[in-house]
């Protein structure tokens, strides 16, 4: 029954089956053969569960081992499923754009579908759901089996560094990052300052603002970010979690204890 199955998916080029397909197709199983025998090809990990009832098969017979989908496959196969929206942030935009060595073992995604741990395969999964305004600003990377990855853009990256630091962990390596990539000209002034107002909260908009006006930038763009805010009434400190003991800016609302 297993070859029978690879044969007919390999014919017909199927990259995924769903419950049902079997036992509409020329193998005609009933739907309680159709369950054990892809429950049994899971179990085996010679095909990958999406869900329940959808399942990657591999373009042909693992031979003599297990098989897993390829990590972009893997997600575009599920947030497609949803009909929903997805782009790779966090440890994987990281590492993609330089500003950490680490490899992460899971792919960290904002999508609009799905939120928790899965894995497909050998494939492991962080979904962080986020309304769909909060989605956009991103680039693509073709796979060697032509799928699309879409990733957060490099200057997406860095507010999320920001926005995002009790996720990520990433304060205060993130305005290290800042600075370097507005010296090196990778990210406009320009650019952080209209990602950071689309998709940043009040206390993203003060951080960066604050690191902003100490790298000189254009004064104009800096009273952009600055007309969002109202008088802040209580500092924030630069470094959430550091003791808060250094100057404050007061434009900002800032507590500047970077280095403390």
């Amino acid at each position: 029954m297993e070859a029978q199955f690879f044969a007919f998916a390999q014919m017909r080029r199927m990259r995924t089956v769903r419950r049902g397909d079997l036992s509409r197709s020329m193998l005609r199983l009933t739907p309680d053969q159709e369950r054990k025998l892809l429950s049994r090809l899971a179990r085996a990990k010679l095909v990958a569960r999406v869900r329940r009832g959808l399942y990657l098969v591999p373009p042909r017979l693992p031979l003599g081992g297990a098989w897993t989908p390829d990590e972009t496959l893997a997600i575009n196969t599920l947030i497609a499923d949803r009909q929903g929206r997805y782009q790779i942030c966090g440890p994987n935009a990281f590492n993609r754009y330089g500003y950490d060595t680490q490899v992460p073992n899971r792919i960290y995604a904002y999508n609009n579908r799905v939120s928790g741990d899965r894995a497909i395969g050998a494939v492991n999964l962080t979904l962080i759901k986020v309304a769909d305004e909060r989605l956009g600003e991103t680039t693509e990377q073709k796979t060697a089996d032509d799928e699309i990855a879409v990733y957060s853009s490099r200057a997406r990256t860095l507010l999320d560094a920001v926005y995002d630091w009790s996720r990520f962990g990433t304060l205060p390596r993130a305005y290290d990052w800042i600075r370097a990539d507005l010296v090196s000209g990778r990210v406009r002034p320009a650019d952080l300052v209209r990602i950071t107002l689309r998709y940043g909260d009040v206390g993203a908009i003060r951080r960066i603002g604050a690191v902003l006006d100490r790298q000189g930038i254009d004064r104009r763009l800096l009273g952009r970010l600055n007309r969002r805010l109202r008088t802040p009434k209580n500092p924030i400190p630069l470094v959430p979690g550091r003791a808060g003991r250094g100057d404050v800016d007061r434009r900002w609302g800032v507590v500047w204890n970077e280095r403390a």
